[in-house]
């Protein structure tokens, strides 16, 4: 089989695919990419990917992919590492600063302002993660493992997936398994053979990895995390990317 480059997100969520990928024993000959989830946008588009764990706001945004397998990043309600901290009310935000790392966050967060929380706050990107709660105004939306370093440090926390649910009733998938148009379908088989041997394997997986402790990794990925692109989650791509397209729209009219 030909070596296959693999873009995948470097955090706590994925370490079941990416054990998978590592330990599953099967045919997948996988060069491994690790980075944020915009970095895998990013090597899609550069030409140094086949095949990427991309974020879902980008997946309308690059031509000559398609989605892949069954495999998501999602969540049925709450995620935990996907959030909008403030000391201040929802009503009294003026401000909110988006993490760079993820642009499928920081539209769902434009969506819920707009939809659901009815606020209409300045958009700024965070440039340095030591100004977080610096701004007595302002929130913050923070993603993947440096939430669990925020937690319970600004009074008002706001989970987006958990809001996303409330709004819609659906569950949500911040990111996809994507492929190039015309990669080799065997290499595709075999990683979503990979990705099966991983999500049944996330005892073993955690104990691979060592930024939070056993208890809380185990707890997250298996009471937080929901790792199936079921109909519910394809169904709830389908209206956040209709209301993306609806949102840009008001940024750039015509």
């Amino acid at each position: 089989m030909v070596l296959v480059r693999i873009a995948a997100v470097s955090y706590l969520n994925t370490i079941p695919f990416l054990y998978g990928i590592r330990h599953a024993g099967n045919d997948l000959r996988a060069e491994l990419l690790l980075s944020p989830p915009a970095g895998c946008a990013e090597a899609l588009k550069a030409d140094e990917a086949d095949i990427a764990l991309l974020p879902s706001a980008e997946v309308p945004n690059i031509p000559g992919i398609h989605l892949i397998g069954n495999h998501c990043i999602g969540a049925v309600d709450a995620v935990r590492t996907v959030v909008l901290m403030s000391d201040a009310p929802m009503e009294k935000i003026r401000r909110i600063y988006l993490d760079p790392h993820s642009r499928t966050s920081a539209a769902l967060a434009r969506i819920l302002a707009d939809v659901s929380w009815k606020i209409a706050p300045e958009w700024m990107t965070m440039e340095d993660f030591g100004g977080v709660g610096s701004d007595p105004e302002g929130g913050y939306v923070l993603i993947g493992d440096k939430v669990f370093g925020y937690e319970g440090r600004m009074a008002h926390t706001w989970d987006l997936s958990h809001e996303w649910h409330a709004m819609t009733g659906l569950p949500f998938a911040f990111a996809v398994w994507v492929a190039r148009d015309g990669v080799d379908p065997e290499a595709v088989a075999a990683l979503e053979t990979a990705l099966d041997y991983g999500v049944a394997h996330i005892a073993e997986a955690a104990r691979e990895d060592d930024r939070v402790d056993y208890d809380t990794a185990v707890d997250y990925l298996t009471r937080c995390i929901d790792f199936t692109l079921d109909v519910p989650k394809r169904r709830a791509l389908e209206l956040f990317w209709k209301k993306h397209r609806e949102d840009s729209a008001k940024i750039n009219p015509g």
